[in-house]
């Protein structure tokens, strides 16, 4: 069982079997007292006047403590990352770094001027949104009550957190990001007069991209999911520490 275990973890997608396992050892640490929260938030005047250089990447590895909330957050984060690694990315693992990378710079950026501290559930929505717009014909269902396209996915999903009393901020904040990607990549290079203007940069496609696929590789089918009973209940509000 153990080694069915471990060849199904090393058939995940490369990118996606880092983020998810790095999630899941932060949240680990803290749940074993290793780390606290407050080592991992987003604070610019610690990362510039104390050289904590981390927490521009922890902040988007910590969904909360153990519980309900981290693990569906997690398995949607799970879901609709290797969707993309295995559908509009496959084969590219390169740009698919590079939208990482292109989604982290703009949230910190923002996250220097709002009242943000953990950005992990906006990157989700942004990978949700981008995966929604690229499968704007599958039909999706919530909680067997709604029916919608999956291009309102990201929508539904920022309406669940308000209903729970949790701030959209960093919803809308996914969302943004998402759609500027979006708009970018798949948009503006397509109308008149546009060009492609993110260039994934030549070091990442010599470091990730394979010149082949493993033929014994098996994609995630990209069907309507049904997880949308997670509790959203990590909304980047301030700890009460300062972390100094």
């Amino acid at each position: 069982m153990a080694q069915s275990f471990t060849q199904e973890y090393f058939q995940i997608p490369s990118v996606t079997r880092a983020y998810t396992t790095a999630c899941v050892l932060t949240t680990a640490a803290v749940q074993l007292e290793v780390i606290t929260p407050f080592q991992l938030y987003f604070n610019p005047d610690l990362i510039i006047r104390r050289y904590q250089i981390w927490r521009l990447i922890t902040n988007f590895l910590f969904f909360g403590s153990l519980g309900f909330s981290f693990l569906f957050n997690i398995i949607f984060l799970y879901r609709y990352c290797r969707m993309l690694e295995e559908g509009s990315f496959r084969g590219r693992t390169a740009d698919f770094v590079f939208m990482f990378l292109f989604g982290g710079v703009l949230m910190t950026l923002f996250g220097l001027f709002a009242n943000l501290f953990f950005l992990g559930q906006a990157f989700t929505i942004m990978l949700v949104y981008v995966w929604s717009r690229r499968n704007p014909y599958i039909r999706m269902n919530f909680f067997g009550l709604l029916n919608f396209q999956a291009p309102f996915l990201p929508w539904v999903l920022m309406g669940f957190s308000l209903l729970l009393g949790n701030s959209i901020v960093v919803d809308l904040l996914g969302i943004g990001v998402g759609h500027i990607y979006y708009f970018l990549e798949d948009v503006f290079p397509n109308q008149p007069g546009g060009r492609k203007l993110l260039i994934t940069p030549e070091l990442l496609r010599t470091v990730f991209d394979t010149p082949e696929d493993d033929p014994g590789y098996s994609p995630l089918t990209e069907e309507p999911a049904g997880e949308f009973w997670q509790d959203r209940g990590v909304d980047g509000g301030e700890p009460n520490d300062q972390g100094q």
